[in-house]
């Protein structure tokens, strides 16, 4: 069924880690072309690349998606290298920190908006002429995927209120771009995660991640392995052409809609 992806042309913000990383092995496995992205240097980032699959063709750019100029530099230098971009998966983002609504200040407020919500807007922003060329070359959909999280809906733990917003602010961007995009044929579909162990829930004691563990019905923490198929569906045309404007969610049940 994902015969097509071979070749497809990928960028993947974030993905040197975690539910990124696997996102963008699972993608080269089928065929795709990936580029990812991260904040470390190049030589740093080496041993990212020594966990896809050899003959995988996989390219690694550095960039602070916080800044809008990086963000575009980061489209073209990886539309560049690919030759165009079919699929865009916005994954970068993440906590910021843990404050109160009487602890944000505009450095944390900036922080984490920046990383939330400018880099999921830039980045997007400036590969939609690349998208739109794929459609209209390949007669196919091209398809623009973000990290929500199960937050966006519940609110997030303590501290994360500007976590929480920005992830429903993700959600909701999503919804509009189908309405300004869908005519280029170009889809906008929202992966959110429900409790996943990755370096997200790092700081919390074992008392904690059992009590978590408690509130969901398949009675764990999901893993990044169990996010990625999600992304390689909404990627592939052929399983997922006639989606758009969708949240996935994937969290064992922990919230059900």
């Amino acid at each position: 069924m994902f015969d097509d992806l071979k070749g497809k042309k990928v960028l993947v913000t974030g993905s040197t880690a975690g539910i990124g990383l696997e996102a963008a092995r699972s993608l080269a496995s089928a065929g795709a072309r990936v580029a990812i992205h991260g904040s470390r240097s190049a030589d740093a980032a080496q041993s990212v690349l020594e966990q896809f699959d050899g003959g995988s063709d996989v390219a690694y750019f550095q960039a602070d998606v916080r800044s809008s100029a990086a963000c575009k530099a980061l489209v073209e230098a990886a539309a560049d290298h690919l030759g165009g971009i079919d699929v865009l998966i916005n994954n970068a983002g993440g906590l910021g920190g843990r404050n109160g609504l009487e602890s944000i200040d505009d450095d944390f407020f900036d922080q984490v908006l920046d990383l939330n919500i400018r880099s999921v807007v830039m980045v997007t922003k400036y590969a939609i002429p690349f998208l739109r060329k794929s459609a209209e070359q390949s007669g196919e959909t091209s398809s623009v995927i973000s990290t929500g999280s199960i937050a966006a809906r519940e609110g997030g733990g303590p501290g994360a209120s500007l976590y929480g917003g920005s992830k429903a602010m993700v959600h909701n961007l999503h919804r509009n771009w189908v309405k300004e995009f869908t005519k280029d044929n170009i889809r906008f579909n929202t992966v959110a995660p429900g409790t996943i162990d990755t370096a997200f829930h790092e700081d919390k004691d074992q008392g904690t991640r059992d009590k978590i563990s408690g509130t969901i019905a398949m009675g764990r923490f999901g893993s990044s392995a169990e996010l990625a198929p999600a992304y390689v569906f909404l990627a592939s045309h052929a399983a997922s052409g006639y989606v758009t404007g969708q949240v996935i969610d994937v969290n064992g049940g922990q919230m059900c809609p």
